[in-house]
């Protein structure tokens, strides 16, 4: 950054900005071209105007929380034309990241309950500007004095847009515990083992709903599955429509989550919402293209 910044230093305002981004966009790849081109931006200054920001970090925030903030305002656009549900990209616990990305990406992003689906959904539910404002506020505690700079808006106007996306926060079901979560995912995952439909209507809450991402690159649901029974329905024809398919219980997110494989390579990364013990919400990323950071090989279990 500046002459007086170190490449330690360098290093640690990025792992901040990637993470400020994917929470903000919820894909990885615009994630690392938005910070990209806010270190752009900084290469850019002549080497007096650098001098001449006391915060490189500070600058370097503001600037990548415009650009998301632009990114965000065209994503509707490029959404209404995305074939299907559009959802988050998952991202893998870091043990099998690094082995994906081939980057150290695995050891910059903070995988905590701001990055779950459920979490990353809610986001998705705020205005851009909402959205911006509650995760710098709320998520990197940046003070509204600061986030005003990036909304170019009144302090007090990035209060209240924070608190407006705190109501949304909070009409949202309260997360399961992660022992909770996880027993619940065990499971689905034998229910779904054993094309046991019974028991998958017994696991998933009568008004529970399935989402499925395929991009219109492979065969998903281009709709919510409503339902418990529905959904249960769906799962077992998939099932039955992919002989060999293997089910892995992984993180996900941070969160306990389901990976299905066939061949070695991931189809499906699966996300749940649980609520008093059942399943409330499926979230299925099928699209290939978001699925590049897992690995194709893991002999785990």
């Amino acid at each position: 950054m500046g002459a007086g910044a170190s490449a330690e230093e360098m290093a640690a305002e990025r792992r901040q900005l990637i993470n400020i981004a994917y929470r903000l966009l919820g894909s990885l790849a615009e994630s690392e071209d938005a910070v990209q081109e806010a270190y752009a931006r900084w290469y850019a200054l002549p080497g007096s105007r650098q001098d001449e920001i006391a915060s490189p970090g500070a600058w370097l925030t503001t600037v990548t929380g415009r650009i998301c903030l632009d990114m965000l305002g065209s994503a509707r656009a490029r959404r209404e034309r995305y074939v299907g549900a559009w959802l988050p990209d998952p991202l893998p616990d870091h043990a099998e990241w690094g082995h994906a990305h081939g980057t150290d990406l695995a050891d910059q992003m903070i995988l905590d309950e701001s990055v779950t689906m459920a979490f990353l959904i809610v986001l998705e539910s705020m205005t851009p500007a909402e959205r911006v404002a509650f995760v710098l506020h709320d998520v990197f505690r940046y003070p509204f004095a600061e986030i005003a700079d990036v909304l170019d808006r009144t302090p007090a106007a990035c209060k209240q847009l924070a608190a407006s996306a705190r109501r949304r926060v909070r009409a949202g079901s309260a997360p399961a515990s992660a022992a909770g979560q996880a027993g619940a995912v065990r499971h689905v995952k034998e229910a779904w083992e054993a094309k046991d439909i019974a028991a998958l209507v017994d696991l998933l809450d009568p008004a529970a709903v399935m989402t499925a991402d395929g991009g219109g690159m492979v065969g998903a649901a281009l709709r919510p599955v409503e339902g418990g029974a529905r959904i249960a329905q769906y799962m077992v024809a998939i099932a039955d429509k992919a002989p060999g398919l293997e089910l892995l219980e992984r993180t996900v997110n941070g969160a306990p989550g389901l990976v299905a494989r066939r061949d070695g390579v991931v189809m499906t990364v699966a996300s749940f919402d649980v609520s008093d013990g059942r399943v409330t919400r499926v979230w299925a990323v099928r699209n290939p293209e978001k699925l590049r950071l897992w690995p194709r090989d893991d002999a785990r279990r």
